[in-house]
């Protein structure tokens, strides 16, 4: 079992910069892949990025490499996603996930936070 908490959501800039959080409980948190999506209003959740167990393999959506950076600290538990640039379209409600593979659909995940919300102004 994995509990999953965010932070770090609010309201930005189109241009700036911001560092989700997301903090697991469990023994076996090194053990999972850790992803991030995200859900805009009216639209499917959809893959955002995702990081190996030992944090040595990275994965992205396209669209976003090059302005997001996912990453984690076994020992705190900790999965962060950090964001620059950000545009108005990356507004959205921002999940911490766990997997027990890589993989960038919802259905291979396992264990879900609650969201932080993201909002993006113009």
């Amino acid at each position: 079992q994995v509990q999953l908490v965010e932070s770090g959501g609010g309201l930005v800039q189109a241009g700036g910069s911001l560092r989700l959080s997301c903090a697991a409980s469990g023994r076996t948190f090194s053990s999972f892949v850790m992803g991030w999506f995200r859900q805009a209003p009216g639209k499917e959740r959809e893959f955002v990025a995702a990081i190996n167990w030992s944090g040595g393999r990275t994965y992205y959506a396209e669209s976003l490499k090059g302005r997001f950076t996912i990453s984690r600290d076994n020992a705190k538990n900790m999965v962060h996603l950090e964001m620059n640039t950000l545009k108005p379209e990356d507004t959205a409600v921002y999940y911490c996930a766990a997997a027990p593979r890589v993989g960038s659909r919802k259905s291979e995940y396992d264990y879900w936070g609650q969201g932080t919300q993201v909002i993006v102004s113009s």
